[in-house]
């Protein structure tokens, strides 16, 4: 961290200069959204949490008297909003148990695993992010900001002065708080042993893989208790070494963009800063140009890509402004009123052009079929597709599919021939032409459990859709005639489960999508073992597949599942960008797809 630029840019804010107010929220906005994102682990409150923190920001610079004690003053403000989240939420449980049922533990991916693949964490580093999971909340505030102090961003003078305490009581926590980490390091260790630990298979017989305090402690007294993983490794190098001047966490791009439209929706940045009201829970009184910021969606203008509430994502597919809503057409998104946190109702149809809803695009169901002479409106002009970024639930087994919905086949090529076999990290294909192609998932948890880095897909060109589920079964059904339970595709007590990022669909055996364009899939894998097939499909062979009634002797669980509209409103993979990073296993899970 310099000291003396982070102090320039703020002396240059406060001066009342535009373009400095954009570059210090431009430069300040990373720490903000990793302190964010740390400690509510990729709750999809982080980008509101960090939007606030932001705004708060620009509100009050001139408030602050000491250049000096910027970055420590801005952690603290991010800080109060975190805590001000918690107890807003302990004092309207019902709302909070609707919004966690309503929308996953994460914005783009649980942040343990967004750090893990942006910073490309292996061994010992990926272990200690991976036991941040299983701390409480008032531990993961102050590893959120522990973290950046051995990333160098802040110094312990500004971590104590954020979190309130003196430096001897900080020291204190901290030295806690590495204690428990520590612990939390040796559970994930056993947990990922190869061959687990029979006695520690026993006891996590029921668990559902997520971390929460009550199997911490159950899986920590087994620890203490055996001498196989009880056994710390001599080798061990401390947490505090492991983290020492590692980077931050990129910001996802659509939350860096947005933030700075703050100063572009008019008044100067001395006009901003110096407003008179407190930035509050309620909108009223805050400047007129910030609530009509907040009460759009985050739209980004060159990008072409509109955030919906809910994190269904409509889709640009041309770079035409004239084809897209004008904002003031939107409908708010920002403030999540009761009415933001109804249960998607799987019956609704998507809104008509100009009026997203405020509650998540619903997935199809094998039930779900578009109403006679609703087609034209589902789709404004200019975009397709979207995605719905939380994971659905699996249609009744017994349920015969919709019919597919028919798009034209002119031939489809792919880079690996008429069968390709993805088996390791960096294994890639890509897709060009017109037609149906199927993805079908291997998953190997006796191979080797646990975390699953997605597959993604880039450099999309044209258009993508997610048009059926197939191959008999999800891959978390029960197989049939295994007597213990669970034994799914993902795994069983005996080999360990393969464990999906928060948010991500589950897949099927068979997954089916339509190109038309030009796209590349990558394998991702790292953590869990999984392979994929990709091939080439009919519509037909698809058709075929869906409609083969439950079979439990053939392995058969349940008929498949169509999720093609026909129609451009049809959904898009997730993990999907028409980019091409340099990391493909960067890609959110919130697809992002712009011309």
């Amino acid at each position: 961290m310099d000291e003396r630029a982070v102090r320039r840019r703020v002396e240059a804010a406060r001066a009342g200069g535009r373009q400095a107010m954009e570059d210090l929220v431009a430069a300040e906005m990373p720490i903000v959204y990793n302190i964010v994102g740390r400690a509510l682990n990729g709750h999809p409150d982080v980008d509101d949490i960090v939007q606030e923190t932001m705004l708060r920001l620009v509100r009050s610079l001139g408030e602050l008297r000491d250049p000096a004690r910027f970055r420590s003053w801005l952690v603290a403000i991010a800080m109060r909003c975190i805590r001000d989240r918690a107890r807003a939420r302990q004092t309207a449980p019902l709302l909070s148990v609707l919004a966690d049922e309503r929308e996953p533990a994460d914005t783009g991916g649980d942040f343990v695993n967004i750090t893990i693949l942006r910073l490309g964490l292996e061994g010992e580093r990926q272990e200690v992010a991976e036991a941040t999971r299983w701390l409480d909340e008032d531990d993961r505030q102050l590893v959120s900001l522990w973290w950046l102090e051995l990333a160098g961003e802040l110094n312990r003078q500004e971590l104590a002065e954020a979190a309130g305490w003196t430096k001897q009581h900080t020291a204190v926590r901290v030295q806690r708080l590495k204690e428990r980490l520590e612990t939390a390091r040796c559970l994930v260790r056993a947990l990922g042993a190869a061959p687990p630990c029979p006695g520690l298979s026993e006891v996590t017989a029921d668990w559902d893989g997520t971390p929460d305090s009550v199997w911490r402690k159950r899986i920590a007294r087994h620890l203490r208790d055996c001498p196989r993983c009880g056994r710390p490794a001599a080798d061990t190098v401390p947490a505090q070494r492991l983290l020492v001047g590692l980077g931050l966490v990129p910001l996802p791009a659509g939350l860096s963009l947005h933030a700075l439209h703050v100063l572009g929706s008019g008044g100067t940045a001395a006009q901003m800063a110096a407003a008179p009201a407190p930035l509050a829970a309620d909108p009223v009184g805050w400047p007129t140009q910030l609530v009509q910021l907040l009460a759009k969606p985050a739209v980004v203008g060159a990008a072409g890509v509109t955030l919906v509430a809910g994190g269904a994502f409509v889709v640009y597919d041309h770079d035409d402004g004239a084809s897209r809503p004008p904002r003031a057409a939107q409908a708010p998104t920002s403030f999540r009123a009761p009415t933001a946190l109804r249960a998607p109702d799987a019956s609704q149809a998507p809104t008509p052009t100009g009026s997203p809803t405020l509650t998540s695009s619903p997935t199809p169901t094998a039930s779900d079929s578009p109403p006679a002479g609703t087609t034209a409106s589902r789709t404004p002009a200019g975009r397709y597709g979207t995605v719905v970024d939380t994971a659905d639930r699996a249609p009744d087994p017994r349920t015969p599919p919709a019919a597919l919905p028919y798009r034209p086949e002119s031939g489809l090529n792919t880079s690996a021939g008429p069968k390709a076999v993805m088996e390791h990290r960096g294994d890639n294909v890509t897709l060009s032409g017109r037609g149906y192609f199927r993805v079908r998932w291997q998953i190997l948890p006796a191979e080797r459990p646990g975390s699953l880095a997605m597959p993604t897909w880039t450099g999309l060109d044209g258009k993508l859709f997610h048009v059926a589920s197939g191959g008999g079964r999800r891959m978390d059904d029960q197989k049939p005639g295994v007597p213990d339970r669970p034994h799914t595709w993902m795994g069983a007590q005996s080999t360990g489960f393969t464990v999906l990022p928060a948010g991500a669909q589950q897949m099927w055996q068979n997954e089916y999508f339509y190109v038309d364009g030009k796209v590349t899939l990558h394998q991702n894998e790292r953590g869990a073992d999984y392979n994929l097939i990709v091939e080439p499909a009919t519509r037909a062979g698809i058709d075929d597949d869906l409609r083969r009634p439950p079979a439990p002797d053939e392995g058969i669980v349940r008929y498949g599942l169509v999720r093609d509209s026909g129609t451009d409103s049809a959904p898009v993979p997730q993990y999907l960008t028409r980019a091409t990073p340099q990391d493909p296993a960067g890609v959110d899970r919130r697809s992002r797809v712009v011309r």
